[in-house]
């Protein structure tokens, strides 16, 4: 009975309208990545505007960015990687197969967990130098990241394992994993840092926590009976084809966000050199604002990306076309809207983050610039999860590379040799733009041989 009721809740993906199933598997995956984003974002605020060193210690906690995000990034794996595979095998109707991705994707994030505190913990000064700290703000970025590493277990099980609960065509579970630990986040941030007096040690106790009670709420649900895909010990072992084939598909998410840790080492760097503190903090909030907007648009990708591969393994190819134009469309037409809110206020969002009127109007300066590309870049973040949907790894993979890798990078290295710190600033709108045209052409070019027999046939 439990199997056919998880047969039947799967096949909806493939015959209910796409209007209703697109609201019911993309809004609570929008909501949960929204209130995902709320650890960081409420934790930036609240230590924003502790009194006398709201600006060093905001900014001391933005450099640590670059080391969290690396941390998440080996998420991405599992979660734009494995999960998606799990959902082109459940459309092929062999959920053995797709419980072994799941068994493999624990055992990885085990593994990486005990390697990346090691690393971390023994370079953790020298890094966070590295990464654009100074003596002012580098007690503060200490403070931070000791505690957040006692997490790390924690921050890898629930990014990465709560895809599975999505792709079992359950997103309002997974939205109670985020949503457990966000609220007990924004409960527990304003006791610790400023209850008990803790500051920035208060933030990062306090994001621990809330991280592991919505791990152990992913954990519980996938041991337990209501869950159709389960962890099994007999597929905790490692099977290299296996991971091969995740690795295949998880690359290119797992690029886009370690380099997200890269770009930030180079931008803090940047902004440190030819600026200094309050550069790095106004980085430290446009990052924090690009998060907010960029958040419910990978709650929706997430939600879409398990139906088109469903759709792709069962051979749909008409409802796939359907299902990526809506996706696309309404990425491009969200992110153009709220780009163009922080272009026309920017001094709104910095005064939510800092009350020092200097950084907020180096913000009001310098954020029209940096969100420009983000205009059109819409178009990019509905494209690429299609292809990883479509098990397209590899051209999925080059958009990633170029953006971030290609163009970003080195502008962010070459441009302040010619226009100072603003040179760093101009680095990004011309990456976005430039990428998400490649993009976009790329898709044309390709989408029709994609959807094909012959296409689908060489994802194993």
């Amino acid at each position: 009975m439990a199997d056919t009721t998880a047969m039947t809740r799967e096949e909806r993906m493939a015959t209910e309208s796409i209007g209703r199933l697109m609201v019911s598997m993309t809004l609570p995956s929008i909501l949960a990545q929204i209130i995902n984003i709320l650890y960081s974002i409420i934790d930036r605020i609240y230590i924003g505007h502790m009194e006398g060193v709201g600006a060093n210690a905001l900014t001391g906690v933005g450099v640590t960015f670059c080391i969290t995000v690396f941390i998440s990034a080996f998420s991405g794996f599992v979660n734009s990687g494995a999960a998606p595979l799990a959902a082109i095998w459940l459309g092929k109707g062999d959920r053995e197969h797709a419980e072994k991705i799941l068994g493999n994707s624990v055992s990885f994030l085990v593994y990486c967990t005990v390697i990346l505190m090691v690393i971390f913990y023994v370079f953790q000064r020298p890094l966070l130098y590295s990464f654009g700290a100074s003596d002012a703000t580098i007690g503060y970025a200490v403070d931070y990241l000791t505690i957040y590493l006692v997490g790390t277990l924690f921050v890898e099980f629930s990014l990465g394992l709560n895809a599975f609960i999505i792709c079992q065509s359950k997103p309002g579970t997974a939205m109670l994993s985020v949503l457990i630990g966000a609220v007990a986040n924004i409960i527990l941030d304003p006791i610790f840092i400023f209850g008990f007096h803790m500051g920035v040690k208060g933030a990062a106790v306090a994001t621990v926590i809330s991280q592991g009670l919505s791990a152990a709420w992913v954990m519980a649900f996938l041991l337990g009976s209501g869950s159709s895909l389960k962890i099994r010990r007999k597929f905790l072992k490692l099977e290299w084809g296996i991971m091969i084939s995740i690795f295949s598909l998880g690359i290119s998410p797992f690029i886009m966000r370690a380099t997200e840790s890269f770009i930030s080492i180079v931008l803090n760097h940047g902004l440190q050199s030819y600026g200094g503190d309050l550069h790095v903090g106004s980085l430290t909030i446009m990052q924090s604002v690009m998060q907010l907007f960029s958040a419910p648009i990978g709650g929706f990708t997430q939600g879409m990306t398990p139906i088109i591969s469903y759709n792709f393994g069962a051979g749909n190819f008409a409802r796939v076309r359907q299902l990526y134009r809506w996706m696309i469309g309404l990425c491009f037409g969200f992110l153009l809207i709220s780009t163009a809110t922080t272009m026309i206020f920017p001094e709104f969002y910095a005064g939510l983050f800092t009350d020092e009127t200097a950084l907020v109007e180096l913000v009001g300066k310098v954020m029209p610039v940096f969100m420009a590309g983000m205009l059109i870049f819409g178009l990019q973040n509905g494209i690429q999860p299609t292809f990883l949907a479509l098990g397209q790894a590899k051209v999925s993979l080059f958009i990633a590379v170029l953006r971030k890798i290609i163009l970003l990078i080195p502008l962010a290295i070459i441009l302040p040799h010619f226009f100072g710190v603003m040179g760093v600033y101009y680095a990004e709108p011309v990456s976005d733009i430039l990428s998400a045209v490649t993009a976009s052409v790329l898709f044309l070019f390709n989408i029709r041989n994609i959807l094909s027999q012959e296409a689908l046939e060489k994802i194993r």
